[in-house]
């Protein structure tokens, strides 16, 4: 069964993605300090130039930072899936190996906006196979071959056949436990890849930006940026499949020929969010709202490849996702003050 899977998840490999590109997730943090830089009085410039001082670095030299620490979030090794049997514990799947495939650390990139509350007590939840409603092929194949598979548990007790186990990484006790805030979880949640609830990425970033409240460094405050997948219609509609990677690369060949990043509607994006109340450190209600914004304006591109309806959606949701940016450098410049 699984070496029919390898044949035709090879065949698919190309169309399973991690959302906005890597070099997207870095544009937009870029953008979204030089839209500062063009907004002094309208924004933290000020603080932030002042946090790149402290920090011995130029403006630009600090906006390169935490674009690459948005970037690098798809690069985390902190989530290993163990065989059912063989408990082999490996960070990403075989049929990936030859294409630039995401490692299983992008399952808590999702926030399902087709669904409510999860099993957590979250608002909503993560990615979760047996909650999607909307999906396509890879989700279904990724379902199979890693049918039964349980999330590492380093030495928790979890094990394949005859008490097999090669664990490589607590991905429970440390990677779920980091994103579990104001949630509860149990590791039976976890011991079947099928069923499993992974947590939103709205509790992703609010680990990362409490690191950086305590840290003040600039690499942690990077990776909260990972969140404009929040922007991304597939990760709040909630699939691997459905044109997932083409509109990947579609933004990423006309981010600039199409001047996706243009500073009116950057503007006018910022006005859609309701910024965060400095005396709260929570930043998910912000996060929250730009996947509601992904979620309502850019279905059509789950089954359109259509320029112009990817050039509408991209025209929403690329200047959404540089403000959201903003709004989130603007409260970290002040709460640390």
């Amino acid at each position: 069964m699984k070496k029919q899977l390898l044949t035709a998840l090879l065949l698919l490999s190309t169309s399973q993605a991690q959302a906005f590109s890597q070099e997207t997730h870095k544009r937009i943090v870029i953008d979204a300090v030089n839209y500062m830089q063009q907004h002094p009085s309208s924004t933290e410039f000020l603080a932030l130039s002042r946090y790149a001082q402290q920090n011995n670095m130029t403006i630009t030299q600090l906006a390169d930072v935490l674009g690459q620490a948005a970037y690098d979030v798809d690069d985390f090794e902190d989530t290993f899936f163990c065989g059912a049997v063989t408990g082999s514990c490996v960070q990403a799947p075989v049929w990936g190996a030859a294409e630039s495939i995401v490692k299983y650390t992008s399952y808590w990139h999702f926030q399902n906006h087709t669904q409510g509350a999860d099993q957590h007590g979250n608002d909503f939840g993560g990615y979760n196979y047996q909650k999607l409603t909307v999906w396509g092929t890879v989700d279904n194949l990724a379902s199979a071959w890693l049918k039964g598979d349980y999330l590492d548990d380093g030495k928790g007790g979890e094990t394949g056949w005859f008490n097999a186990d090669s664990s490589k990484y607590n991905s429970y006790g440390v990677t779920e436990a980091n994103y579990r805030i104001d949630s509860d979880s149990t590791y039976s949640m976890y011991d079947d890849f099928e069923e499993m609830p992974f947590q939103p990425i709205d509790n992703l970033g609010q680990y990362w930006y409490q690191s950086y409240l305590q840290s003040g460094n600039p690499q942690v405050l990077g990776f909260v940026f990972h969140t404009t997948d929040l922007l991304q219609p597939h990760h709040t509609w909630t699939t691997s499949d459905l044109n997932h990677s083409s509109w990947e690369s579609w933004v990423k060949d006309y981010y600039d020929q199409e001047k996706l990043n243009d500073t009116a509607l950057i503007t006018q994006a910022m006005q859609t969010f309701s910024a965060l109340d400095i005396n709260s450190q929570d930043v998910r209600p912000l996060l929250t709202q730009g996947g509601a914004f992904s979620y309502s304006q850019g279905g059509i591109v789950l089954n359109s490849k259509d320029h112009y309806d990817r050039l509408d959606t991209a025209k929403q949701v690329i200047p959404h996702a540089i403000a959201m940016v903003v709004h989130l450098l603007n409260h970290a410049m002040v709460a640390r003050q």
